[in-house]
């Protein structure tokens, strides 16, 4: 879209429509400060995150930086690992999967068996003086901005709390004013978790905070170092430093400027210096006004943020604080522990559910596209299980990169709302894994390429890890598929020349190698391996076999587009004749696994056999019997449990067109699975269920995976696919479709009123709404509008 037509988008929020304000629409904000970390509010620069708690008299800010884990370089093969290989598959091959079991965990699992954990940075604390009780207090999250404020009134004087994580200017940014000439007084003290960290003054007005992180699981070894350093600028008063803190004194305003560093330089070396990091950090930004930080920072935001507007209508509920509105969801969806587990949404949802809150769905979307702006961003890790948040030293599941539903989830909304920007960090982590998991290919499984299994940390772990759940040898696969659909959005041909097609070809390499054939069949499938995450190991899960189709075809396509390795692409097209294909049932269902044994109505929280429906392209209404019993196997696994489970199951059912169980799933996952923070819940807090809940709003209203010719240019771009009665009327401008178009969509009714596509690279598509198709031929940079019978209107 054209700038003055983004900016357009995202001011249909700012306007009153059937006398509602619409100025909450894009806000998170209440009454009353956090009491805990799970209501507190995030902001992120990508490497740097912050919980803002917005407190009066006493404000906590926890920080984390997204370099800081325990642990340190490692290869995690455990030694003699490979000579285990045969005797496994042989005792999964004779059907003996206990013994295979009990060897795989003594000797074929990684050494050590858990990889590390993400770690909190720390914390700063403001303590002001003199603050009674305040009035007229408000917290709030603006995402239009990506800014936390707090609020407040204390006798005749108005405080006000600003806060934001600046990408260019690499810091963590606070403003603390009063209406009032020289109402600012506070001490401001900087700690942390971790033993070792120690806070010293370096001058008048600045704070540094180093340590070194030790590893609990390893006997307090000692690991990667660390420092902070807080400046305390201040208008009028005064500003001076004692022991690990800084008081301020009758100051007009005070920004503080908060910038962290690890020693880390990349996953085989942490030499760097992180003294030297922060002082060049806070040296870039001497001098800068918080005007024009906050300019700065709210630019490039707004660059990204701005591409995609989503309104679903809006009514009186859309002014309540944000927490309110959440426990009449929470209402409706819990009514009483009576009600049947598969039963329709409660009647309840009509009066306090997501029905009566439409404009909720569509502020959770947009928070989702805003955490992943704030903990993705280029030359920075990847979003992790929390994000960039987190203020455990032993968080859940180490707060790492669980790669059999959980990292691939973080980056399934990156390119159908527009935040392709938003995935370097994940094209940089497989550009890591290549390396450490060729180490692991090569001593694990005697093959070429690159392999990874369920998990991965800082120190590009790749071994499988923590039980026989971990012996899945497919993440690698899977992490390629993000490469492709990568491609298949922008058309970026260097991209797939320099990155995408190099990391499929070694991928495919490895299963050239190491897949085997099944006696029983004759058919080539992994062994050992493991559903994710259910049964027990296995030969060829429906899973695996799907992941290394969709791998193959990507990679033999990517090879014809790039006219390069034509022997190698007519190896893996032979070598996919002979994978496990997908097998129907007794049930009719969907096979999870070679035998037939699944069991009807198992309501698993994952949803692994079911890869090929979403977030793959394999099971279309084209491939109709596939299609069907995959169906069959959605409609068992039944309602979500965790909060990712629901978010994935959106998606599948808006792939199959069934718009109220899509939209059931998003109504529990708010009311059962959804923090007062907004954050997603999965036992603990766990970031991916928003990230899901994102791609399955964007995939009701918007699909193009399907391919209805061979033309291999050619996809099929449908709208409106999965609306549910309960949106009648709406609008979405910036989603973006595979085959390079951006597009809007506007109804009324529940039916199609408009449709505007604009292609970037002037390939064909079927435009699809209903059972009406047609062919559009659109040029390059051209921007076209069809009306809500197709029929093309005037430019």
């Amino acid at each position: 879209m054209t700038m003055l037509k983004q900016m357009a988008a995202a001011a249909v929020f700012t306007l009153v429509a059937a006398g509602v304000s619409r100025a909450n629409d894009l806000k998170l904000w209440y009454t009353q400060p956090a009491q805990k970390w799970e209501e507190a509010l995030p902001i992120g620069s990508g490497r740097l995150g912050a919980m803002v708690f917005g407190g009066a008299p006493e404000e906590r800010i926890q920080f984390n930086e997204d370099t800081l884990w325990t642990g340190k370089p490692h290869d995690y093969v455990r030694a003699g690992a490979g000579d285990q290989l045969d005797a496994i598959r042989k005792l999964v091959f004779d059907h003996k999967e206990k013994d295979a079991e009990k060897l795989g965990k003594e000797k074929f699992l990684s050494d050590p068996v858990r990889q590390k954990a993400y770690q909190p940075f720390g914390d700063l604390h403001l303590k002001f003086a003199g603050v009674g009780e305040p009035r007229d207090y408000r917290r709030e999250l603006d995402l239009s901005t990506a800014v936390a404020s707090v609020t407040y009134r204390v006798g005749d004087v108005t405080f006000k709390r600003e806060a934001f994580a600046s990408y260019p200017d690499n810091a963590i940014v606070v403003r603390v004013s009063a209406d009032k000439p020289a109402g600012v007084s506070f001490t401001v003290a900087m700690t942390s978790p971790h033993k070792t960290a120690t806070t010293k003054p370096l001058d008048k007005n600045t704070l540094a905070m180093s340590g070194q992180v030790l590893d609990p699981t390893a006997k307090d070894e000692p690991g990667m170092k660390f420092q902070s350093r807080l400046r305390a600028v201040a208008t009028g008063g005064s500003v001076a430093t004692s022991g690990d803190s800084i008081k301020i004194e009758k100051a007009d305003s005070v920004t503080l400027l908060l910038v962290a560093a690890t020693d880390f330089v990349n996953f085989q070396d942490i030499s760097g210096d992180p003294a030297k990091r922060c002082e060049e950090d806070l040296s870039k930004i001497e001098g800068k006004s918080y005007d024009d930080l906050r300019a700065a920072h709210v630019a490039d935001y707004q660059k990204l943020f701005n591409r995609v507007a989503l309104d679903l209508g809006a009514n009186e509920r859309a002014d309540q604080p944000t927490d309110q509105r959440l426990k009449q969801l929470r209402s409706a969806a819990n009514p009483s522990a009576s009600t049947a587990k598969n039963a329709p949404v409660p009647s309840a949802l009509g009066s306090s559910g997501l029905d009566s809150d439409p404009a909720f769905a569509a502020l959770f979307f947009q928070f989702g596209r805003y955490l992943l702006i704030a903990s993705s961003r280029a030359g920075d890790q990847p979003a992790n299980l929390q994000g960039v948040w987190n203020e455990k030293l032993d968080p859940p599941w180490e707060s790492k990169y669980t790669t059999n539903i959980n990292l691939e989830m973080n980056y399934w909304p990156a390119e159908v709302t527009n935040l392709s920007d938003c995935t370097p960090p994940l094209f940089d982590l497989i550009d890591d894994l290549r390396v450490s998991g060729a180490r692991t290919a090569q001593k694990q499984y005697h093959a070429r390429g690159w392999v990874l299994h369920h998990n991965t940390d800082n120190w590009r772990g790749t071994a499988p890890i923590n039980n026989i759940d971990g012996i899945w040898p497919t993440g690698g696969a899977w992490l390629c598929y993000h490469l492709w659909e990568h491609y298949l959005f922008t058309g970026d041909r260097d991209f797939l020349a320099k990155r995408g097609y190099p990391a499929m070809k070694e991928a495919s390499q490895f299963f050239l190698d190491s897949l085997v054939k099944d006696p029983s069949t004759g058919f080539l499938v992994t062994c050992p391996s493991f559903s994710p995450e259910q049964g027990g190991m296995c030969a060829g899960p429906a899973m695996d076999m799907q992941l290394i189709r969709a791998l193959f075809d990507a990679t033999t396509e990517s090879a014809n587009i790039l006219r390069t390795d034509a022997d190698f692409a007519a190896q893996i097209a032979e070598t996919r004749k002979q994978l496990a294909p997908d097998k129907i049932g007794q049930h009719g269902q969907l096979q999870e696994w070679q035998e037939d044994v699944d069991q009807p109505n198992n309501n698993h929280r994952h949803m692994s056999p079911l890869f090929g429906l979403y977030p793959g392209a394999q099971f279309t209404p084209m491939n109709e019997k596939l299609f069907d019993a995959a169906k069959v196997l959605l409609k068992w696994r039944g309602d979500g449990s965790t909060g990712w489970s629901y978010s994935w199951r959106i998606p599948l059912w808006a792939r199959v067109h069934d718009s109220d169980m899509a939209y059931r799933q998003l109504s529990l996952q708010l009311g059962k699975r959804t923090l007062p923070n907004c954050f997603d819940l999965c036992g603990p807090f766990q970031i991916d269920g928003n990230f899901g809940a994102a791609a399955g709003i964007a995939e009701m209203l918007l699909q193009s995976h399907v391919r209805p010719s061979d033309d291999k240019s050619l996809f099929q771009v449908e709208v409106l696919p999965a609306l549910p009665k309960a949106w009648p009327k709406g609008s979405v401008t910036g989603l973006c479709a595979r085959g390079g178009f951006d597009v809007d969509v506007t109804w009324d009714a529940g039916k199609l009123t408009k449709i505007t596509l604009h292609s970037k690279l002037g390939n064909p598509c079927t435009l699809r709404y209903g059972d009406k198709t047609i062919l559009a031929k659109i040029q390059a940079g051209k921007t076209y509008t069809f009306d809500g019978e197709l029929r093309p209107l005037p430019s």
